[in-house]
């Protein structure tokens, strides 16, 4: 169950509009100290990622270092990420209109350092990457195929 001071940080964040580098050491030292213990603290800390714009660079270091350590070595069995666990994270990074690059960021940190993943997975972020490349060159981007778009 997640503690009320979460809930508590996050709706300060979301009333600024901002995450400041001393949010970030708070967040570390006072509220997720021993770092994110379930699924429901990833996904809030994934939709505040995608939520609030303004953000110190150190917040995508720790999202990244949090969310992928929780994905690849706090779920069993440790070090693989398949079937219900793939689908849950490519789920969660990729609601709200498509995966950040904070998001993108996490899965493939989360390919580089787990001894399996699955290949809905994969498609995802090679999806969410071409995805990247037409934005930025004014292409149309198609609609995810719905078995990895976010539910």
């Amino acid at each position: 169950m997640i503690n009320k001071n979460f809930f508590r940080f996050v709706d300060e964040i979301l009333d600024r509009q901002r995450i400041t580098a001393k949010d970030v050491a708070y967040l570390q030292r006072e509220i997720l100290p021993d770092g994110i213990a379930f699924r429901e603290e990833a996904d809030v800390l994934i939709a505040l990622d995608r939520a609030v714009k303004d953000q110190d660079a150190s917040f995508a270091d720790c999202l990244v270092a949090m969310v992928v350590d929780f994905v690849v070595w706090g779920e069993r069995p440790t070090g693989i990420v398949r079937g219900e666990d793939a689908h849950w994270l490519v789920t969660s990074l990729g609601a709200g209109g498509g995966p950040t690059v904070n998001a993108l960021r996490i899965g493939m940190e989360v390919v580089r350092e787990a001894q399996q993943v699955d290949e809905v997975l994969l498609a995802f972020l090679l999806r969410g990457q071409g995805n990247r490349l037409r934005r930025a060159l004014g292409v149309p981007v198609k609609a995810m195929p719905r078995r990895f778009a976010a539910a």
